[in-house]
């Protein structure tokens, strides 16, 4: 019998108990548990930025941030109501509930929204060199995980609209530049029920700027929604490094019917469990 400890906040135990008050109330909604261990102050700016052994600056992570959950137009720098949404898009989100948001649901939250829960870049190589990028989530969103091709292919002249769009990669210097098309209409920005349509065009630009954060300079383009383009800009935070290993991993997080957290593990959040 093996036995295996699984880490919590007293805040993320807080917030899953309220979780199941709303459940039991017949409500749903999304809970923030934060808790994710980060660099300290202290070290953003002391240590030098690594880099890969071709001498590409190494983004890999994990990181914590680097995009919005509750409120993409406050996060992004924008002053309330500077979000240049077309009425119809303004009409639409006025109308959306809570109960109604799709993640809730187990669906991807798709770009820029990201979660309390860690997340990485993922290289993969060939004999001719770096070929693709995924970028995993903690939160593995019914196993979905995100594609950003890096070997010059150009967008498919007519894609079909996924969670996550097509995505084409190339490194600008130190910055990894992410153009991605193809988004279905399906998801939300953030927890407001921000609102964009198939023609949503987005550019990702992320740069470590010291060995702790990294940004995401994001420029959103969707003339569907929005009367212009957007540009927003979010700061992740590098997770601290295990002190065993000297790396940090990202646990698993699987979304059940019901937001049943931590069943599909056998595990209670806080606590421990054992398996055979």
């Amino acid at each position: 019998m093996r036995r295996v400890s699984v880490v919590s906040t007293a805040a993320a135990v807080m917030a899953l108990a309220w979780f199941g008050h709303l459940q039991a109330q017949g409500q749903v909604g999304q809970i923030q548990v934060g808790g994710s261990p980060v660099v300290p102050d202290a070290e953003v700016n002391s240590r030098p930025i690594p880099r890969l052994p071709d001498g590409t600056i190494d983004i890999t992570g994990p990181w914590v941030g680097g995009g919005s959950n509750g409120n993409i137009e406050r996060d992004g720098g924008l002053k309330p109501g500077e979000m240049p949404l077309l009425p119809w898009a303004k009409e639409l989100m006025s109308k959306r509930q809570e109960r109604d948001e799709p993640y809730t649901a187990c669906l991807p939250m798709s770009v820029p929204r990201v979660n309390p829960y860690p997340w990485k870049f993922a290289l993969s190589y060939t004999s001719r060199g770096l070929s693709h990028i995924y970028v995993l989530h903690e939160t593995g969103d019914a196993g979905a995980h995100r594609v950003v091709y890096m070997d010059g292919r150009p967008h498919p002249a007519d894609p079909i609209p996924t969670w996550w769009g097509h995505s084409t990669g190339k490194f600008e210097k130190d910055t990894l530049v992410i153009d991605t098309v193809g988004y279905n209409d399906k998801f939300w920005f953030d927890s407001r029920g921000t609102p964009h349509t198939e023609q949503l065009h987005t550019v990702e630009r992320w740069t470590r700027i010291n060995y702790g954060r990294i940004t995401n300079d994001f420029l959103l383009d969707d003339p569907g929604a929005f009367s212009r383009p957007v540009n927003l800009k979010f700061t992740g935070r590098l997770l601290r490094p295990d002190l065993k290993t000297g790396g940090g991993d990202l646990m698993e997080f699987i979304c059940l019917e019901s937001n049943e957290y931590g069943s599909a593990a056998g595990f209670v959040p806080g606590q421990g469990t054992n398996i055979k």
